[in-house]
């Protein structure tokens, strides 16, 4: 699979600047996000890790969701990934990170649309969180490498904004 090397290239570079670190939970993108970091230059420097959770049950084990709230959604909504993004952030002690959930097939539970929710928190506080769709005959591979590679751009912004913000 291809990356886009000057985007990785870029996030890599502004976390070590930093001397910040991310941590992801994924879900709809099934280890996508994870892949692509341990493509960045000096991963090791900044990614302390991430979790593929699928199920509610694990979910909830691993990322302290509310069983109820999750069930009744079936683990898929904004709010469910931001407690997702502000929970793997405390589980790997990050500043950055990110998470995402929902649908890279058509399922009668997502009315057959094809969509990710993701969040992305900045020490604790989220920052950035919507809803990306796409049309219901993509193939899920295309989805899941769609959402990846349009989070990381979103990323790559929102760690240059809070860089020119901080050193302003």
């Amino acid at each position: 699979m291809e990356f886009p090397k000057i985007l990785l290239d870029k996030i890599s570079y502004n976390l070590r600047q930093r001397n910040e670190s991310i941590s992801i939970a994924e879900s709809v993108t099934s280890g996508f996000l994870q892949l692509a970091f341990s493509q960045m230059p000096n991963a090791e420097s900044f990614y302390k890790g991430g979790i593929t959770a699928y199920t509610l049950e694990e979910k909830v084990r691993h990322l302290n969701l509310d069983y109820d709230e999750a069930k009744a959604v079936n683990c898929v909504s904004r709010h469910i990934s931001e407690v997702m993004a502000q929970n793997v952030a405390l589980l790997f002690d990050t500043e950055w990170s990110i998470a995402t959930t929902g649908y890279a097939t058509p399922v009668e539970e997502s009315n057959n649309e094809i969509f990710a929710y993701y969040c992305i928190a900045y020490r604790g506080k989220i920052i950035r969180s919507d809803r990306i769709e796409l049309h219901p005959m993509t193939k899920a591979l295309d989805a899941q490498k769609y959402f990846m590679e349009y989070i990381l751009g979103c990323l790559r912004c929102e760690v240059k904004r809070h860089l020119e913000y901080i050193t302003i």
